[in-house]
């Protein structure tokens, strides 16, 4: 990985050169109007994002939004379309549209025509309850008649593929929309299992797994119908009716265990799966006062039923006999509601915002291996913020304080939890000019436990290894400090900082012997501290031809538990090559994953890679490509406990993969804005885990 990352830097270095042809207030794109040469800025940078306007070339390119957003080339953002991804310095990004939080698969059904800007959030106020960055794709939609979008991906040499279908009619101020998208998923996979367990006494045994065969399935359907009314600048009105269908997802392991106390050779199958289907109803109104105060509210409730379930069978190669036969079967039936209200007043050089929410969640578990035995789970979370803005000529400060309230009770045993926490945040940056930006911020959100993290039911794993939740755990605070600065130019643009994060209570596993069981549970740890600092640069190497983005970050990682201090440090980056031209749009990606260390667990990033051509012609696009031409793909993790110690590969084998790409996009009537949501209910539903290996 390193090699790939330093043959980039070089090629950054060697275009280092360029910055020679930058100005203080430099501009980012130029279009060319006959004998005129029309000026305008790629970015333009407010006081809490950055506004990214579309060219019509960017979407002549495109023909989805993902592909959009892709061709905005907006420093320290991945866009991996084949994989529906989309990542800030390896984070997960949070994807609204107009406001409302959204999916990739709802990004692709928007037509690049109706995208009227792009807001780059990277460091996201109280409002946005911990987001680590947020994309809003701020879109408008047509006054009369409507569109038709449709694409399909799939795979040449394995069952894997995704599709997406958006439909929209509109009449007057009033639109209704079908969305709809698929995945299919059943590729062959293996394992490679290492472990070591250690006793009190110190006697160990050794078990190593090969792999023999596997599989990995993911079938999933997502279907959404809304209407929208808008009256400009004074009421919207956003419904939506969606559904979430899980139809098979799983990973199937089957290996051969060899055992340093045993010359018998033991058959493995090791099987995680789980299905389930999730309704959602969503209700938003917003409504101005006057020309500068607005009172957004948003409700939303979803319901859940399906199972988890989990199965690890043992048996003697030669006698076959059954050694050890796990079964787990978790069918849940959960359901949560939630409401949140915003008030927004805006001045001329300053703003307020103030919000309430509440937010509860029922939870159901129905134990069917344990003879139908049912646990009930209560969780309450009630937020209160206010955050006020103020710009002073070239510098903004922004502070604000946020509380929250959280609490979580199992009915059968009367166990749980409860806690308040507050939540400030400061925020001052710093714009000399259009080019370059400081920014300093310092902030802490909460992290609650989960219903498998509480639940105190005991679950068998394997023949030595059995999990149990912990109801006493606490809701932890993570405090953070961001220090960065960007610059935009004509050839040049990019962005350096650090980051750092303490968690003092940090939630992780822990582990010990009970008689001959070895048994997982969580507590609040010692505390978990994070560093990274950071490169990010964005290079049009030539313009309207081709353009090299990326990002290289160092990590530090530090873990304090029951029985363990952990130090890692890992490489992480990305590099991104573009070339594009007559139509033809050319894309070679590589991109390594940072490792994350939670508790004792080390998990390594990913390694992907992609290349692709595609080419627009009237209202289609084709495309053709390969994933993982560049690596072969291998997903994994080690535990470093002292009672247990193990590592495990999963990979695909499926390297090279082929895939074709064909999408069609159909627009007609007049525009006008659309929706744009300024608050969001938390309405997500929890589901249990069976455990695992």
């Amino acid at each position: 990985m390193l090699r790939h990352l330093l043959v980039f830097l070089l090629i950054i270095i060697s275009a280092s050169g360029l910055t020679a042809q930058e100005s203080a207030d430099s501009v980012a794109g130029t279009r060319n109007l006959d004998e005129v040469v029309v000026s305008a800025p790629k970015v333009l940078h407010k006081s809490d994002m950055d506004l990214y306007i579309p060219s019509p070339n960017a979407k002549a390119m495109s023909k989805n939004g993902i592909q959009l957003l892709q061709n905005l080339k907006i420093p320290t953002l991945t866009i991996n379309e084949v994989l529906g991804s989309v990542s800030s310095l390896g984070n997960a990004v949070e994807i609204r549209i107009n406001g409302r939080v959204a999916s990739v698969e709802q990004m692709k059904t928007l037509a690049p025509e109706d995208i009227k800007r792009v807001e780059w959030i990277e460091n996201p106020g109280l409002k946005y309850k911990g987001a680590n960055a947020v994309i809003n794709l701020i879109v408008r939609n047509p006054g009369l008649g409507g569109s038709f979008m449709a694409q399909a991906m799939p795979a040449l040499n394995v069952p894997w593929g995704q599709g997406a279908m958006s439909v929209k009619l509109n009449n007057g101020k009033s639109q209704w929309g079908l969305d709809m998208s698929g995945k299919l998923t059943d590729i062959k996979t293996y394992r490679d299992y290492y472990e070591t367990f250690t006793r009190p006494d110190g006697s160990r045994l050794t078990r190593d797994e090969s792999p023999v065969d596997g599989k990995l399935k993911g079938n999933n359907a997502t279907a959404t119908l809304s209407y929208s009314y808008i009256k400009p600048d004074t009421t919207v009105v956003y419904a939506s009716l969606s559904g979430f269908k899980n139809f098979s997802v799983c990973e199937d392991y089957r290996g051969i265990l060899t055992l340093s106390d045993s010359k018998d050779k033991v058959a493995v199958r090791d099987k995680d799966d789980f299905h389930g289907f999730q309704p959602s109803v969503s209700l938003y109104v917003e409504q101005h006062l006057t020309k500068n105060r607005i009172l957004a509210i948003d409700a939303g409730t979803s319901y859940y039923t399906g199972y988890a379930g989990h199965h690890h069978l043992e048996n003697d190669v030669e006698s076959g006999d059954i050694l050890s036969d796990v079964r787990t079967r978790i069918r849940d039936r959960n359901y949560s509601y939630a409401i949140e209200a915003n008030y927004t007043e805006q001045w001329r050089r300053s703003r307020l915002t103030a919000g309430v929410s509440y937010s509860g969640r029922s939870n159901q578990s129905t134990y069917e291996n344990l003879g139908g035995e049912k646990y009930h789970q209560n969780q309450n979370q009630v937020y209160f913020f206010g955050e006020y803005m103020y710009m002073l000529d070239k510098v903004t400060l922004t502070g604000g304080l946020g509380a929250q309230y959280s609490s979580f009770k199992l009915r059968e045993t009367g166990l749980g939890n409860n806690s308040w926490n507050l939540r400030p945040r400061l925020t001052l940056s710093y714009r000399p000019g259009n080019a370059s930006s400081w920014y300093l911020a310092f902030y802490t959100w909460q992290v609650s436990p989960s219903l498998s993290e509480t639940n105190s039911v005991v679950q068998q794993i394997d023949a030595f290894q059995w999990q149990e939740g912990n109801p006493d755990l606490k809701t932890y605070n993570t405090y953070r400090i961001d220090a960065q600065y960007s610059y935009s130019g004509n050839r040049i643009s990019g962005t350096v900082g650090f980051n750092w994060q303490v968690s003092p209570d940090a939630i992780a596993p822990f582990y010990e012997w009970r008689g001959d069981r070895l048994v997982s549970s969580y507590e609040n740890s010692r505390g978990r501290r994070w560093f990274s600092a950071y490169i990010s640069p964005d290079i049009n190497v030539i313009p309207g031809w081709f353009n090299l983005s990326g990002y290289l970050r160092y990590g530090l990682t530090t873990t304090k538990g029951t029985g363990y201090d952990i130090t890692r440090y890992n490489w992480s980056g990305e590099v991104t090559a573009m070339a594009y031209h007559w139509g033809f749009n050319l894309i070679a990606q590589y991109s390594h994953n940072a490792a994350m260390l939670i508790g004792e667990r080390e998990t390594w990033g990913e390694k992907n890679s992609l290349v692709m051509l595609s080419y627009n012609w009237k209202k289609w696009q084709f495309g053709a490509g390969l994933l993982m031409p560049f690596n072969k793909y291998d997903q994994g993790s080690r535990l470093l406990n002292r009672y247990n110690t193990n590592e495990k590969h999963m990979r695909l084998d499926m390297s090279p993969m082929p895939f074709i790409q064909v999408a069609y996009n159909l627009q007609w009537g007049r525009q006008k804005q659309g929706v744009n949501k300024r608050v969001n209910a938390d309405s997500s539903v929890e589901q249990s885990k069976a455990g695992s290996r």
